[in-house]
């Protein structure tokens, strides 16, 4: 049995974090999962994994001596860690720019073999542009990185969906209790949905093939229309609703009034976000470019888990 590389991920609880712990361990690699509450989240890490080949580590602040400690543990980091909305003031800079460059000094101090940086696709022009605090603090994070250290890989995913997400399920509890659901910007705005099975998959290999000093696009097999999202949607838990078109300044309003709630549905940097198309850029390589395909299309597999949302759950008749 071949002894692989110590990985120490941030940001282990989402969707992306369990199903690396449950790739890496099944082959061999030992993994430090970082929460900040091991009482809340172990018990589900745990199940991720092959016993023997993780381990959890608690940090409620991002300490750089205790950070430092971890690294003494492991060869590689990845880091996993971002927020849709701030919750306070500076919450973007702090999770998004100085997480990243902190982390990645200390990655440089301690010569890991690679520090495995997860950004987002499509902020680009929204960070150019100043129209996005979320997209300009992304941004500078992967400029701070890319500073810090040499042995780094950026990844620039779209959407990443599956049953433990954010994205697809939101959508469909929505679109299960609404008679009505906005569409933003005419529903024109492209996205590359990828599966997390497929975005695992991806850090596997780069990993695997120890590449270094790349920034890769992250995208699935199609491009599909923040309208056509919600249209499979739709389909997919059998229900049919008014679609209305929002025009920008009442979204604005309603942004800001979403604001006001502990999860927001939508806030308003969210909403400027929301033009800019989630596509491969030509900018950089794609995981296709470099031989890593994503073939999991998003219609086929929210079939697999949307009937949670249907009436009469997984038993309903599928509508034809």
């Amino acid at each position: 049995m071949i002894i692989q590389d110590s990985i120490l991920i941030f940001g282990a609880t989402g969707q992306v974090g369990k199903s690396l712990i449950k790739r890496f361990t099944q082959n061999n690699y030992k993994v430090i999962a970082v929460t900040r509450n091991i009482h809340r989240k172990g018990y589900i890490l745990k199940t991720q994994s092959n016993y023997g080949w993780l381990e959890l580590e608690e940090i409620n602040s991002f300490n750089s001596e205790k950070i430092s400690s971890l690294m003494d543990r492991c060869t590689i980091c990845i880091n996993l860690i971002g927020i849709l909305y701030e919750k306070n003031k500076n919450d973007f800079i702090n999770i998004h720019t100085k997480l990243p460059s902190l982390l990645s000094k200390i990655a440089k101090e301690k010569k890991l073999k690679q520090f495995i940086h997860v950004s987002s696709l499509g902020i680009d022009n929204a960070a150019e542009k100043n129209d996005s605090n979320y997209a300009l603090s992304k941004i500078n994070g992967e400029k701070e990185v890319k500073k810090n250290f040499k042995n780094y890989v950026i990844l620039k995913p779209s959407i990443i969906f599956s049953v433990d997400d954010s994205f697809s399920t939101t959508f469909m509890k929505l679109l299960s209790l609404l008679p009505i659901m906005p569409i933003y910007y005419s529903g024109k705005t492209i996205f590359t949905p990828i599966h997390v099975t497929d975005m695992t998959e991806i850090i596997y290999q780069v990993i695997k093939e120890k590449i270094l000093g790349e920034t890769i696009e992250c995208i699935g097999p199609e491009q599909i229309s923040f309208k056509e999202i919600i249209l499979k949607l739709l389909n997919s838990i059998n229900k049919k609703r008014l679609l209305i078109p929002m025009p920008y300044t009442i979204a604005k309003i309603m942004a800001k009034i979403f604001e006001m709630m502990p999860k927001p549905i939508l806030t308003q940097d969210q909403l400027n976000l929301l033009k800019y198309n989630s596509i491969a850029t030509a900018k950089y390589k794609t995981n296709f470019d470099i031989g890593i395909k994503a073939n999991k299309k998003f219609e086929e597999e929210i079939e697999k888990y949307s009937f949670n949302w249907r009436n009469g759950g997984q038993f309903a008749k599928k509508k034809i």
